[in-house]
């Protein structure tokens, strides 16, 4: 994998909020209802009995511009999407911070040729919820309604090869849950740009 830039990737790194929920695998994944960047609304309640990813986006993010355009999240939506398997971005990031608007939304969308739902969080309070510190974060939400996995999206922060093997995380966890089986890394440490929070 390409290295992206380390000052790039440093000047868009924050310490998280003292505000932010501790989500933990097996609990009940929090509601939301949010507006998406095509007019409508969507809810976690409306995919009750699938499996639902959720990533942290902001397209200003120099971690999400490299996973979209030449990295993992190319087609990871696209391929995993299914009649059982939901994918919904959600951006977090308040009114004048770095990626937020719905202009710059639908422009990335369609550049990364995004089809899943992309949600705006203008307050902040999903995020919140969620305790998403970075974009990318990841959750995937089981058919039951609660947090399967949550973390990073894979272990290869920067665009970096992590050395010892690549992990896809989210993909993991959705193999095993297809299997019927135990998520064998539940949690993992999130890395990427701050989510831009208002205060």
């Amino acid at each position: 994998m390409r290295v992206l830039g380390l000052l790039a990737f440093t000047a868009c790194s924050a310490g998280a909020s003292t505000e932010l929920a501790d989500l933990a695998p097996g609990q009940a994944a929090p509601a939301f209802s949010l507006p998406a960047i095509d007019g409508s609304t969507v809810s976690l309640a409306d995919f009750a009995g699938k499996t639902v990813v959720l990533e942290w986006f902001n397209p200003g993010c120099p971690y999400v511009v490299h996973a979209h355009g030449e990295g993992a999240l190319t087609d990871q939506a696209r391929r995993v999407v299914s009649e059982d398997t939901v994918w919904l971005a959600i951006n977090s990031g308040a009114s004048g911070k770095q990626g937020h608007g719905l202009q710059a939304n639908q422009t990335a969308a369609a550049e990364w040729n995004m089809t899943h739902p992309v949600l705006l969080d203008e307050t902040g309070d999903t995020g919140r919820a969620y305790g998403a510190r970075t974009t990318p974060a990841m959750v995937v939400v089981d058919a039951s309604g609660n947090v399967a996995y949550v973390g990073a999206l894979d272990n290869a922060p920067n665009g970096t090869d992590p050395g010892d093997g690549y992990t896809n995380y989210v993909d993991q966890a959705l193999t095993d849950l297809g299997a019927g089986q135990e998520v064998r890394t539940a949690r993992t440490r999130s890395y990427g740009c701050s989510v831009k929070y208002g205060s």
